[in-house]
């Protein structure tokens, strides 16, 4: 009998009686399968130690990386069915109310240039202006050597246009969320987010430490009972929402919000990236459209893209608040300034807004004209309001890059918004309106983008471009 099967028979019998010859064979064969176990384990440990020595693991490809391999899954996707990737298109011009993009010109809604600053000459003068006196760039943070006399300028107007002590502008709007949101609240603190805020805020709220609790879209009710449940755990409690939300262009009841977080003692943080120049009657923000003091809100956040021509983030709110960012916040106080140029384009902009309202009435005229024709036309626009954003709610993330596509080949310049930046059935193209958009613009661009949608639909789950199948 060999060693395995007088093993087995053992086991098998419950014979622990056998013989001294049988028991020290069984012995013998223990002893020799616990030490191959004990050479295998020394010999993975050697092993994985010779890995890691220096010079003895190559690292790993990105080519292997699953974000990558994620990204070419999508791009032979669109390849097996014949779609032209949208995205990264160049453009031979500004954009405006239209484009110059392969030599073809096209009505643009794909641009934030929501009240037509970027193609005034005022803002382009003051850009040159201090090119000539300060060069491009700045060349060092404003904590050290970057400061210079246009910074507090604007400053000081951006947050007289608030109604604020003070404000603080940053280099990236991005940063901005990610750094204030960080530096005012950590471990020990709590946040309340509205789903749908931009992904700025929510990476600054996950590096905080703080707590995260997010509330269904505009739900106020359901803010409420979180901070009911959960406010009182908590040292400082921050609320963030957004004055007009990009994707699907609504806006927060905003009152009500004031009125919990008051009774919950929180701050309320608005961005309002997609607000300034667009909400109330002389686009001075959600705070202005309710009609309630801008001292009601804690932080008042914005980017410098959209309607102000230039590019960065501020932040307004009291002297206390920004004294605090200007020496702890890491995106102002270990970032290069905000370049001269950039800033006195901004302050520029914002003094061509202030003296001509009525481009915020013409952008939402516009934006009202896009949303009665798009709805007569029979697209669903979700819960847009018409102010400056008008989705098109699509569904199948597949047509809506196909329509973006089809309308470029058409002159008409719309971007699809696919997953994971909206839920899987909710692709849709955006549309940004102007204060530049002529009616007949508006009224071509929404009779193009619907008969395009027949064609596309009638395509049904192949679309015509797919190879046959073999």
């Amino acid at each position: 009998m060999s060693e395995n099967e007088q093993l087995q028979s053992v086991a098998k019998e419950g014979d622990w009686t056998a013989s001294t010859e049988t028991r020290a064979t069984l012995t013998t064969g223990l002893k020799t399968a616990v030490l191959k176990v004990a050479n295998a384990i020394d010999g993975a440990a050697r092993s994985t130690v010779a890995q890691l020595q220096p010079g003895r693991r190559r690292p790993p490809r990105f080519r292997d990386h699953a974000l990558y391999q994620s990204m070419m899954k999508y791009r032979l996707l669109g390849d097996t069915l014949g779609l032209e990737d949208p995205f990264f298109h160049e453009h031979d011009s500004r954009l405006g109310a239209t484009t110059v993009s392969g030599g073809r010109t096209m009505i643009n809604f794909g641009g934030y240039d929501y009240c037509g600053l970027n193609s005034t000459a005022q803002v382009a003068e003051a850009a040159h202006a201090a090119i000539d006196q300060y060069g491009t760039s700045v060349s060092a943070s404003r904590v050290v050597a970057g400061e210079r006399p246009v910074h507090r300028e604007f400053e000081r107007e951006l947050a007289d246009f608030y109604g604020t002590e003070d404000a603080l502008t940053f280099v990236s709007g991005h940063a901005t969320n990610v750094s204030t949101i960080a530096t005012l609240v950590g471990e020990g603190d709590v946040i309340f987010h509205d789903e749908l805020v931009h992904n700025s805020a929510i990476v600054g709220a996950k590096l905080s430490g703080a707590e995260i609790y997010c509330f269904p879209h505009n739900n106020c009710d359901a803010l409420q009972r979180l901070m009911m449940e959960h406010r009182g755990r908590f040292r400082n409690a921050m609320v963030i929402v957004e004055g007009h939300y990009s994707m699907d262009g609504d806006i927060p009841d905003l009152p009500r919000m004031v009125e919990i977080k008051n009774r919950f003692g929180a701050w309320l943080m608005v961005d309002e990236a997609h607000s300034l120049g667009v909400l109330g009657a002389t686009g001075r923000g959600a705070a202005e459209h309710f009609g309630i003091p801008f001292d009601d809100i804690d932080i008042w956040m914005g980017t410098l893209s959209k309607t102000l021509a230039s590019c960065g983030g501020y932040i307004c709110g009291s002297k206390e608040l920004i004294m605090i960012l200007k020496f702890k916040a890491p995106g102002f106080v270990y970032s290069v300034g905000l370049p001269a140029p950039a800033t006195a384009a901004a302050l520029a902009a914002l003094r061509v807004l202030k003296a001509e309202p009525e481009r915020v009435t013409r952008l939402q005229a516009n934006g009202q004209l896009f949303l009665e024709q798009a709805r007569l036309a029979g697209f669903d626009t979700g819960s847009s309001q018409g102010y400056c954003v008008v989705p098109l709610i699509i569904g199948d993330g597949i047509k809506a890059v196909k329509m973006t596509e089809r309308l470029a080949a058409r002159g008409v310049n719309a971007l699809p918004i696919i997953y994971p930046a909206v839920p899987m059935k909710a692709a849709r193209l955006r549309y940004f309106i102007t204060s530049e958009h002529t009616a007949e613009q508006i009224n071509e661009a929404v009779r193009i983008t619907a008969e395009e949608l027949k064609v596309v639909n009638s395509l049904g789950g192949i679309l015509r471009r797919a190879p046959a199948a073999v």
